[in-house]
């Protein structure tokens, strides 16, 4: 099929080429036989003139003596030039006096008429063409005589036919040679122009640096309109896709089937969604406060497939099978968790030493100084290489889509496409990504951007951290970025750099059986001891530096300074649960909260009442979600954070569309959610007066802000951000797969 497909394209530059030369030949062999003619006569006219010269004298000596021997001795030694056919001599009244025998009957002394000849002109007799030359012969500056000169012109015939016969074989193979050239220019150009397209397909652009360049060039003036014409095509596609999708459960599987032709879903994160512990002889199960496992759980549970994450419940061993695999949820199992079983030093290498000492840091604005060892470096590669091999073993076929999450993975990527090349990889980074300078200070910097660039789609909360990441790609490594498509091309693989803004699902899974707002407000107070009509706070946190819990006291205990009729009537509660407390920076800063918590309360505390309530402890979501409906106010005041889905997760418990959200201009949420009060967490009185404001804010104005944040969060919800994720991924397979097939097509 390829040597068929080959030779029709050939045929069509060789047989319009063949026509154009045999054309060509047709008119140049006229014109080659008349200029042959006119060189060979300029030729014949001055070796006549030669011949002349030569026998001037000794003929002028002898037609004195009219010695008619010597002439004719003369003429026949003469005539033996082979082009020399015979001479002449005409005294001046034209009589024809001396000839060789060879002299034609027909030609007379009288070159103006006899036998139509004359001096330089052609005679065609039989025998064959003669021409006829004449030069005078003079003695004492008077004529007597004229010399007649006949040339055989055969040769000049043979020489023609000769010249003919090598003109057509020039053209013959100068044919040849052009054809075979066209044939390769046009092979060559036809397969860089494939290859252009296939990039383009690829979103790669259509600079090729070390393969065909003349295509590229060629292509070059296309490259614009092409790559407006695919963005306008996705665009569309994407826009027609959001606009008449329904974000939910069932639309994510119906997608899985349409564009991915049902692929199970394998994922690959750090934290498990479901925690097995032993407690007094019992096992129980709970679900971590982790925002990745908020936003991926429910796609999972949508999507089925296989997660892969860290076993590291004391009672995770004796829940799974040979194979560590544990179906969940625990009431209706819809997806496999596959634990990966760590040992203590490999946990305090790769965990809480690379990941949480080394990358956390480095990627937040924090101020807390990244700390890299070795050790850890070498612990963070093995464990990856281990979670690697779970993802090619879990893998049913041999490209599987693969969602790898966060920054406890940022080898993984490169990893599984070296052992699964056709794979699909997306990975989503869940914090900030620094700009090149600040990335810079890590050690291995370049592995860790390498490792990453394994990805088919390489997702961040925010277009501002996906420049980021495209500056420091193009600040450490030698690739190839195109910015108009925001893709980057390195070792082969190209990766499309994306903002996919995270998300929470909806409605929440408790929406049927959790208890009214005001239900949930009473009893949350009862349970405080708190009056009815008692004004409440609230946050919901890891106890981690980042997450600006000192900022946000500081800020409540400056409310109560400058508003001191809020004292007593205002209590802020703060779930802070306890995180990688292996940590001394963590250790401490835990007991930073306690303390600047009990000298808070210490300063306002009246009776049984306190400003601040911290909650140091675990809390299962859907306790928490009762905690959202019945607080007033919710504070969000991270120093530096990717997304932060407790805003969500406290506008979408706001069914009755009251309650104010405090909102940290530094996390990715505040791009979003526009109607929350907007503070700088470092400016303290800033977030001071915004907590005032939210408390005495009127209801109205609380429902106009609520409302349209929660159209917002309802209509981007975590089914939206997989969906986007996946039909892109869908995309990109379908794009690689038809630019195979023009590849096998050349």
């Amino acid at each position: 099929m390829v040597s068929l497909r080959s030779l029709r394209l050939s045929l069509r530059f060789i047989i319009p080429l063949a026509l154009a030369l045999v054309l060509l030949a047709y008119a140049v062999m006229p014109l080659v036989g008349k200029l042959t003619l006119h060189w060979f006569e300029k030729d014949i006219d001055i070796r006549s003139r030669l011949i002349a010269s030569t026998l001037h004298d000794p003929l002028t000596e002898m037609a004195k003596q009219r010695d008619r021997t010597k002439i004719n001795a003369l003429f026949m030694r003469a005539i033996k030039d082979e082009r020399l056919f015979a001479l002449g001599f005409c005294d001046g009244k034209g009589s024809l006096l001396y000839k060789t025998p060879t002299f034609p009957e027909s030609l007379g002394c009288d070159l103006a008429g006899i036998g139509h000849a004359k001096s330089g002109s052609i005679l065609k007799l039989a025998q064959g063409s003669l021409y006829i030359s004449t030069s005078p012969i003079e003695m004492s500056g008077e004529a007597i005589g004229t010399l007649i000169l006949v040339h055989d012109m055969s040769f000049i015939e043979r020489r023609s036919s000769d010249t003919q016969k090598y003109v057509i074989i020039l053209f013959a193979v100068l044919g040849v040679v052009v054809s075979l050239i066209t044939v390769l220019v046009a092979h060559l150009c036809w397969r860089g122009w494939v290859e252009g397209v296939r990039s383009m397909l690829r979103g790669e652009g259509i600079f090729r640096p070390f393969s065909q360049p003349a295509a590229s060039s060629e292509l070059q003036p296309l490259v614009g309109d092409l790559r407006a014409l695919l963005r306008n095509i996705d665009a569309e596609r994407r826009f027609a896709d959001d606009a008449s999708i329904t974000w939910n459960p069932d639309a994510l599987r119906r997608l899985l089937h349409k564009e991915l032709t049902g692929e199970r879903i394998i994922v690959v994160s750090n934290r498990e969604p479901y925690i097995h512990t032993e407690t007094q002889g019992q096992v129980e199960i709970h679900r971590p406060a982790s925002g990745l496992v908020t936003a991926v759980e429910p796609v999972m549970r949508a999507c089925s497939g296989t997660w892969i994450a860290h076993g590291s419940g004391s009672a995770d061993r004796e829940t799974v099978d040979r194979h560590d695999r544990v179906p969940v949820p625990p009431s209706h199992p819809e997806y496999t968790l596959r634990r990966i079983w760590l040992t203590k030093e490999e946990e305090n290498g790769y965990y809480y030493g690379f990941s949480n000492e080394g990358l956390w840091p480095l990627c937040h604005i924090a101020h807390v100084r990244p700390i890299f060892r070795t050790s850890d470096w070498q612990q963070y590669v093995s464990i990856n290489k281990r979670f690697a091999d779970a993802v090619v073993k879990e893998a049913d076929s041999d490209d599987p889509v693969v969602l790898v999450q966060d920054y406890h993975f940022a080898l993984l990527p490169r990893m599984i496409r070296t052992a699964l090349p056709k794979a699909t990889v997306i990975t989503f980074w869940h914090i900030p990504w620094p700009n090149p300078e600040s990335f810079g200070i890590c050690p291995w910097r370049e592995e860790i951007l390498q490792g990453m660039l394994g990805s088919t789609i390489l997702g961040f909360h925010t277009p501002f951290h996906c420049k980021n990441f495209l500056e420091t790609v193009d600040r450490y490594l030698e690739t190839r970025i195109e910015h108009e498509s925001s893709t980057i091309s390195h070792g082969g693989n190209l990766t499309l750099v994306e903002s996919y803004p995270i998300s929470i699902q909806w409605p929440y899974p408790w929406k049927d059986t959790i208890p009214t707002v005001d239900e949930c407000r009473n009893e949350i107070l009862a349970s405080l001891g708190l009056p009815p009509t008692h004004l409440l706070g609230l946050g919901v946190d890891r106890q981690d530096y980042t997450k600006g819990i000192l900022e946000r006291f500081l800020a409540v205990e400056r409310m109560l300074e400058l508003h001191p009729e809020m004292v007593g009537r205002f209590s802020f509660i703060q779930i802070a649960a306890p995180t990688r407390s292996a940590l001394e920076d963590y250790q401490a800063f835990e007991a930073q909260v306690r303390n600047l918590a009990t000298r808070i309360n210490q300063r306002f505390s009246a009776g049984s009442y306190q400003p601040i309530i911290l909650k140091a402890e675990h809390h299962e979501p859907e306790l928490v979600n009762r905690y959202y409906r019945a607080a007033d106010v919710c504070m969000v005041t991270s120093l530096h954070d990717g997304m932060n889905l407790v805003a969500k997760e406290y506008v979408a418990a706001r069914d009755d569309e009251k309650g104010v959200l405090i909102l940290s201009q530094f996390t990715g949420a505040a791009h979003e959610l526009h109607e929350a009060l907007l503070v700088n967490p470092y400016y303290i009185e800033q977030t001071a007066d915004a907590l005032f404001q939210a408390l005495s804010m009127p209801t109205f104005e609380q429902q106009e802000r609520m409302r349209s944040m929660r159209a917002l969060v309802r209509d981007f919800n975590v089914y939206r951000w997989a969906g986007r994720m996946l039909l892109d991924a869908a995309r990109i397979r379908q794009r690689e797969k038809l630019a195979l097939r023009i590849g096998r097509r050349q």
